[in-house]
């Protein structure tokens, strides 16, 4: 779906469906975030929704993306949804206690990640099943929104790394911008849906992890199983911002040093 006469877009969508056969079964909380959301992004948002023909439709999958926004998430699900794929985010558990919203989550089928507990396995091992039963798990592999000043993405923890490494599963380098137009998340919390922004989404080609297969899954290889990962999705941001990549990622551990130190502050 590109960007281009807003009235075409639901027609471009159902046209795409019937293409490209029915969709996956969702269940009642799936299909009630998607009866709310889906009108909610064609009326309020663009799309230009690039990449959908590297999204396996079937099998077990993981994505990973850039982190921009709190809006982002609804992005990146609408996109995988037009995709034809249900995806099930890891998301920090906190979200998960809210009263309505932890329910919706749940029953939807997403995964908490409790940080630094023993619990933070369990996050694990779901996300590893779930990929074995041929589902499509999405992973924010910096965590975080990201803390580069110009919305580049920051390095990368490893799980989406041990997941794809465990299970052969194909990972996919999802980029997203525009979301940070309609909510900044550092400083205002303003909401600005007027005048309507454009969603970009892309995917690309699966990364490329054969020259880590077959061999012992240690730290060492994880991280840099997971530079590689991070470098595909910068790449593919670097495509939607028509600009070059930072030549080194944002280290947020870094820059904490710094921080402790006392010689500078974080820049945002």
């Amino acid at each position: 779906m590109t960007e281009g006469n807003d009235s075409h877009q639901e027609a471009a969508v159902n046209g795409q469906r019937t293409a490209e056969g029915p969709r996956p079964r969702r269940g009642f909380w799936f299909g009630l975030v998607v009866a709310i959301v889906k009108p909610f992004m064609l009326i309020w948002t663009k799309q230009d929704f690039r990449g959908r023909e590297n999204v396996p439709r079937t099998g077990g999958m993981v994505f990973v993306t850039n982190h921009i926004s709190h809006f982002d998430p609804f992005v990146i699900g609408f996109f995988l949804w037009e995709c034809r794929r249900i995806p099930r985010l890891l998301g920090k558990a906190s979200l998960f206690k809210l009263p309505i919203a932890g329910r919706i989550l749940t029953s939807a089928g997403q995964i908490p990640v409790f940080r630094d507990s023993a619990e933070a396995a369990d996050a694990f091992r779901a996300a590893v099943a779930a990929v074995e039963k041929g589902e499509c798990v999405g992973v924010y592999p910096e965590g975080t929104i990201t803390r580069d000043p110009e919305l580049w993405p920051m390095t990368g923890k490893t799980g989406a790394a041990r997941i794809a490494l465990m299970t052969g599963c194909p990972v996919i380098p999802i980029a997203n911008w525009g979301a940070q137009e309609v909510f900044a998340s550092y400083g205002s919390l303003r909401v600005r849906l007027l005048p309507r922004k454009t969603m970009r989404v892309t995917a690309g080609e699966p990364v490329d992890l054969s020259a880590f297969e077959g061999k012992p899954i240690t730290n060492e290889l994880l991280h840099e199983a997971t530079e590689v990962i991070m470098r595909r999705v910068a790449a593919e941001l670097g495509v939607l911002r028509g600009e070059t990549p930072p030549p080194e990622l944002f280290d947020p551990r870094k820059h904490k040093a710094v921080d402790d130190n006392g010689e500078d502050g974080e820049t945002r």
